[in-house]
């Protein structure tokens, strides 16, 4: 349950994530900035990624900035190497593009699903290997929602520690309210999260790892500014939600190329503006990171 407020109610307390630390020095330095001038509290480092060994030595000059894993096995580059991941990455060592082939291969393939755990090993331990303090597990494009990619953090979770994870479920109807725009989309991204999120709590649960109650960036993915923001602080409910996003200095050759769409400079403002930092004190909502996720639920 909650912590009560001091005026006896529900507390509301924010984990603002932003996901991609490592992709680019732009990706990395939106995140600082949002960080020490905005609202974003926590962010999630891709360790195989062009700027992750920059990123690593950012966070340690911010300590007060949560840092988790970003587990990458689609659209990004592997820890291991082609003789030891021959069926899941390229020549090259990069993971496929497309989320939907990715994930019948590592549901239908015995020997993809192997790779995937030994993969997942890699990542976490050159995590390890930084220092950072981990403060918790989530996935490039939600991939760790995958039920075996799902499985396989899980069966590391005891061995080394992992203190929290990411439940990708997002209510659709306040998406919908918030911005009604691409309805049909994101009916169909909510009706594959709701399911998978319904293994995967019980799983996180039978583990005993900690999980964010409410969540939300998955509908508004680079499409999260000051006017959503201002919509989404009076509606969140009682207990700890997360806000994951992608804040990013532009111009980035890196961004566009992955993410033409995304417009992360927007949320990079909006999660810096004056008027969304007021709100949130007058909304007497508390910003954590996810180090806090153990006392405060």
């Amino acid at each position: 349950m909650p912590l009560e407020d001091r005026e006896g109610l529900a507390a509301r307390y924010l984990i603002v994530n932003g996901d991609d630390f490592g992709l680019s020095a732009q990706v990395n330095a939106g995140i600082l900035h949002a960080r020490r001038h905005g609202i974003l509290t926590n962010t999630s480092l891709m360790v195989t990624a062009p700027a992750w060994e920059e990123a690593v030595e950012l966070a340690r000059s911010t300590p007060s900035l949560g840092v988790g894993l970003h587990v990458t096995l689609v659209q990004g580059r592997a820890v291991l190497s082609k003789q030891h991941l021959r069926a899941i990455i390229d020549s090259e060592g990069n993971f496929a593009h497309d989320p939907t082939q990715v994930g019948l291969q590592y549901y239908f393939s015995r020997r993809a699903r192997e790779e995937v755990r030994v993969e997942c090993r890699a990542q976490l331990e050159r995590f390890l290997e930084t220092g950072l303090p981990l403060s918790h597990i989530d996935g490039h494009l939600n991939i760790h929602m995958h039920p075996v990619v799902m499985d396989a953090l899980l069966a590391l979770a005891q061995e080394y520690s992992i203190p929290a994870m990411r439940l990708t479920r997002e209510d659709l109807a306040t998406s919908l309210t918030l911005d009604p725009r691409h309805a049909l989309r994101k009916r169909w991204e909510s009706a594959v999260f709701t399911s998978l999120a319904r293994t995967t709590e019980k799983k996180l649960r039978h583990a005993r790892i900690p999980y964010p109650d409410h969540l939300f960036g998955l509908h508004q993915s680079g499409a999260l500014d000051e006017s959503c923001l201002l919509g989404l602080l009076p509606r969140l409910q009682a207990g700890v939600t997360e806000l994951y996003c992608h804040p990013t200095r532009r111009p980035c050759a890196e961004v566009e190329r992955r993410t033409p769409t995304y417009h992360r400079d927007v949320e990079l403002a909006a999660l810096t503006s004056p008027t969304v930092r007021a709100a949130t004190a007058e909304e007497n909502i508390r910003l954590v990171n996810y180090h806090a996720l153990p006392d405060v639920k």
